[in-house]
């Protein structure tokens, strides 16, 4: 009696129970992330911080009953009371409003800065990593920019362009660029000795595909803890511009031209310098702080190294 053989039927693939299964691990995936984000001690402080003086520059504009360049000789170097919270400075204008519009234009060119340099500097350092002749330009350009101060080198852009605001951004977003530029080039490079991506190649995977859709996810965690730290540095770069005159121009109110007018009545009025350096204090601080948590949170291999020293 011959034996008919047995016909294996495929097992039915049921993707709605796939998809579901997916979507529910992405959920768990976000609900962990968050409960680590909620969890990390850096993290909560310094965007406690930041969340405060991001409200300050928000609604301390509009709770002043005076405005920025409002000029008051009668009552120049007041110091702080009900009626001028923060003092008023050697022109008897507001102090405090002049602070809280300062934050709006210290943050604002901090955050340009910080936007602007993670931008150039992925394009930048993704392509110098993958293509050698473009290595060699970008990374001479970027060895040139570094063997400068930034303050230095600022100061000098600012002569050439001016002092306005724009200009400002554009000459701290030139000086910290070789920084994002050169980490994203490291982690890049990292990527692209891996065997997946060789495995790519080999299927005929186009450059950009590799560069945008593998190597970018890799680059973002080093790059975006870096770029609180130049949001930080940017803050401390535009006060001393204004500090110095070549900033933000007068009477236009920044923290760093606030301090420039204290600085000659330092010791008869120390509210125009306290309140502003306060401020800058906190910000940098804050930032500082986040970026820590951020590097934590993103990279737990970095923490558990330096518990171990």
């Amino acid at each position: 009696m011959e034996m008919k053989p047995s016909i294996q039927m495929e097992p039915k693939i049921d993707y709605d129970n796939f998809t579901s299964i997916r979507n529910q691990l992405k959920k768990e995936q976000r609900s962990l992330f968050i409960k680590r984000f909620l969890s990390n001690r850096s993290v909560v402080i310094g965007g406690s911080i930041l969340l405060v003086l991001i409200i300050f520059a928000i609604v301390g504009p509009m709770v002043s009953k005076y405005t920025p360049l409002e000029i008051d000789p009668v009552n120049r170097l007041q110091g702080p009371s009900a009626e001028h919270w923060f003092g008023t400075d050697n022109f008897g204008r507001d102090l405090f409003s002049r602070v809280a519009h300062g934050a709006q234009v210290s943050l604002g060119v901090g955050l340009s800065v910080a936007f602007l340099t993670a931008v150039i500097g992925l394009f930048v350092g993704l392509y110098a990593a993958y293509y050698s002749i473009l290595d060699h330009i970008f990374m001479r350009i970027c060895d040139a920019l570094m063997a400068f101060p930034d303050i230095l080198l600022a100061v000098a852009i600012m002569a050439v362009l001016g002092p306005r605001p724009v200009n400002v951004i554009i000459a701290v977003t030139i000086v910290k660029i070789p920084v994002v530029a050169r980490i994203v080039r490291s982690s890049a490079l990292v990527v692209k000795e891996q065997t997946y991506v060789e495995a790519m190649k080999t299927l005929g995977a186009s450059s950009w595909r590799i560069i945008w859709f593998h190597t970018v996810p890799n680059a973002l965690s080093p790059m975006i803890v870096q770029v609180t730290y130049i949001f930080a540095i940017a803050i401390i770069l535009e006060a001393s511009l204004s500090f110095l005159g070549v900033g933000i121009p007068a009477p236009n109110p920044s923290w760093g031209n606030i301090l420039y007018d204290g600085k000659t009545v330092i010791y008869s009025a120390w509210w125009m310098t306290v309140f502003p350096g306060l401020f800058i204090i906190l910000a940098v601080l804050g930032l500082n702080i986040f970026g820590d948590g951020l590097r934590d949170l993103l990279d737990p291999k970095s923490h558990k190294a330096i518990n171990k020293q």
